[in-house]
């Protein structure tokens, strides 16, 4: 079990980057009980806090399940590799089931995200994930993705 990834060791992971890497650090990862935590910073100075209700500043929902989606992928990837697969990948969306938004994500929250494994094969694979601010659900959502080889 790994306990901490650094955002500079998510970037050797994952493809994304400014402005849509939306994870800043791993603080668990479990491949083989298919679970990860991950965590994001929301502060002020994000760029969608400008055209996003800028005198009530929200984080878009589709933002929070973006940044699901990456802690997946992270997972994803990291099980490959695990399992011998090497070189690079992208995860593609393939599907989003039961999303629910509870609580709006302001600046100043951190967010944590709680992902597990419910059926991740070598191209595809099942989530379901919770983001937590201060231990209260803000939002939670089942996702499917593919795993490109890149």
């Amino acid at each position: 079990m790994v306990d901490f990834a650094d955002v500079m060791e998510i970037k050797t992971v994952l493809p994304h980057r400014y402005p849509f890497l939306l994870i800043d650090r791993i603080l668990e990862l479990d491949i083989e009980n298919l679970r990860i935590k991950a965590l994001k910073n929301v502060t002020v100075n994000e760029e969608f806090f400008n055209g996003h209700f800028p005198e009530f500043p929200v984080m878009p929902g589709v933002l929070i399940i973006e940044a699901m989606a990456q802690a997946g992928a992270y997972l994803m990837i990291k099980k490959a590799r695990a399992e011998g697969v090497e070189g690079d990948f992208t995860v593609l969306f393939a599907g989003i089931d039961s999303a629910k938004f509870r609580k709006p994500v302001v600046p100043g929250d951190q967010i944590i995200f709680e992902v597990e494994g419910i059926n991740i094969k070598k191209s595809m694979g099942k989530i379901r994930a919770v983001a937590k601010v201060n231990d209260q659900v803000v939002c939670e959502a089942v996702l499917m993705a593919a795993l490109k080889k890149t």
